[in-house]
C-alpha cells in the first residue's frame, strides 16, 4: 500500500494532526510566541546595544501620545467625578469624593486606560511599522548586511514600550486627578491641599506598587504583541492591515486579562 500511494495518479495521503487541525494551530503558535519572547529576554542582555533606537522609540511612544492621553486623563477625571457625585450625594457623603476619586483613578483606571489607548495607537503603529518592513524586504536586508534586525526592531520597541507605559501611567493619573480636582472645587470649592490631602491619605503604598507593576506588564504587553503580529506578518500589504489590527485587539485582549489576575494576586496580598 505504501509503494502504491508513490505511483503516479495514486490518491495523495491524508494528512494527520496530533490532536485537531485548528488546536495543532494554536500549538504551533503558542510555541512560536514562546520562543519569540525567549529571543527577547536572550537578546536584550548581550550587546551590541541600540540606545540611539531606544531613546527615538520612547520619544515617538512617549512624547508623542502625551496630546491624547493629556485629554483622555483630563475628561476621564471630570466625567468620573460627574457620575460619582449624585450617588455619594444620596447618602450625604459627597466629603469621600476625593478619596474615591483617587483610589478609582490610582487602582483601575489610570493603568488601564492609558495601556488601552496606547494598544490602540503604539500597538498598531509597531505592527503596520514592521509588517510593512517584513513585506517589502527590508528585515531581510537587514540580515544580509550583518545586522541584528530583531535587536534593532523587536528588544528596542519592547523596551521603550515598558519604559513610558509607566511614566504615561503617571501622567494620566495626574492629570485625571487635576480634572477631578477642578470639578470638586466648583461646586464645593475645596481648596488643593485639602483635596490632595484626602487622595494620598486614601491610598497605600501598595496601590501605588500595583499601578506600577500593571503599567510595566501592560507596557510589555503591548511592544510585544506589536512587535510579534508585525514581525512574523506575510501575505503583502493584506497582511501589514491584519498585523497592525490584530497588535490591538490581541494587545487589548491581554490587558483585560492581566488586570483581572493581577488585581486577584492584589487583592490576596491586600486581604493577608
Amino acid at each position: 500500500m505504501d509503494l502504491d500511494r508513490n505511483k503516479p495518479g495514486a490518491a495523495p495521503a491524508r494528512r494527520r494532526y496530533v490532536t485537531t487541525r485548528r488546536l495543532d494551530r494554536i500549538f504551533v503558535e503558542l510555541a512560536n510566541v514562546y520562543r519569540f519572547n525567549a529571543r527577547f529576554f536572550k537578546e536584550m542582555w548581550f550587546p551590541p546595544y541600540e540606545f540611539k533606537e531606544i531613546i527615538k522609540q520612547c520619544y515617538e511612544i512617549g512624547v508623542r501620545s502625551l496630546p491624547l492621553i493629556s485629554l483622555t486623563g483630563f475628561i476621564i477625571g471630570i466625567v468620573f467625578t460627574n457620575q460619582s457625585r449624585p450617588s455619594l450625594a444620596d447618602f450625604g457623603a459627597t466629603s469621600l469624593l476625593p478619596a474615591l476619586i483617587s483610589v478609582a483613578i490610582i487602582r483601575a483606571i489610570g493603568p488601564l486606560v492609558t495601556a488601552l489607548i496606547a494598544a490602540g495607537r503604539v500597538g498598531s503603529a509597531i505592527g503596520a511599522e514592521l509588517g510593512s518592513m517584513r513585506v517589502t524586504e527590508q528585515i531581510d536586508a537587514m540580515e544580509v548586511s550583518a545586522t541584528n534586525p530583531f535587536k534593532f526592531l523587536v528588544v528596542s520597541r519592547v523596551l521603550a514600550s515598558t519604559l513610558m507605559i509607566p511614566a504615561l501611567t503617571m501622567y494620566t493619573t495626574l492629570v485625571s486627578l487635576l480634572g477631578g480636582y477642578l470639578n470638586v472645587h466648583q461646586n464645593e470649592l475645596t481648596s488643593l491641599s485639602v483635596f490632595f490631602y484626602q487622595v494620598f491619605d486614601a491610598i497605600t503604598f501598595l496601590d501605588i506598587v500595583a499601578s506600577s507593576v500593571k503599567s510595566v506588564i501592560f507596557g510589555y504587553t503591548i511592544g510585544m504583541v506589536g512587535c510579534y503580529k508585525g514581525y512574523n506578518s506575510s501575505k503583502g500589504t493584506e497582511g501589514v492591515g491584519k498585523a497592525a489590527n490584530s497588535s490591538v485587539v490581541t494587545a487589548m485582549f491581554l490587558i483585560f486579562i492581566e488586570e483581572l489576575l493581577i488585581m486577584q494576586v492584589i487583592n490576596a496580598i491586600r486581604a493577608f
